[in-house]
């Protein structure tokens, strides 16, 4: 499905492009102050907690490849791989619920093997 025939998939992207190209205050004009995100750490809810969550994140990103992405009327998904200062690859993906133009849900699903190791090695573990 192309991003020009899915509001989900267009809103989506958007968000991925600004996220990933450390614009995160462009990123959270795609996000509902009330966004429910679901994050391997736990349940956020807010705008305010969705940011604290997500934005050092950015911090540490280095780079980002788009994998895939789908999306219809209210749902897309998005794959991608990250390039961070502590880990060379961090595979992620996404699934959001969009309604008029922002994330109102946002399931984030990221392998955290590469980070643990590093947390490891770091500790000379």
């Amino acid at each position: 499905m192309s991003e020009a025939s899915s509001p989900a998939l267009s809103t989506a992207l958007a968000y991925h492009r600004a996220w990933t190209g450390h614009d995160f205050d462009r990123a959270m004009t795609y996000i509902a102050d009330d966004i429910v995100c679901e994050a391997p750490s736990g349940r956020l809810e807010g705008a305010a907690a969705f940011r604290g969550f997500m934005e050092p994140f950015t911090h540490i990103l280095t780079d980002s490849h788009l994998i895939a992405a789908f999306g219809d009327e209210s749902t897309a998904l998005v794959m991608y791989d990250t390039k961070t200062l502590p880990v060379a690859s961090a595979p992620g993906a996404e699934c959001l619920t969009v309604v008029d133009g922002v994330i109102t849900h946002l399931r984030i699903i990221f392998n955290q093997a590469p980070f643990i190791a590093a947390e490891r090695a770091a500790d000379g573990e």
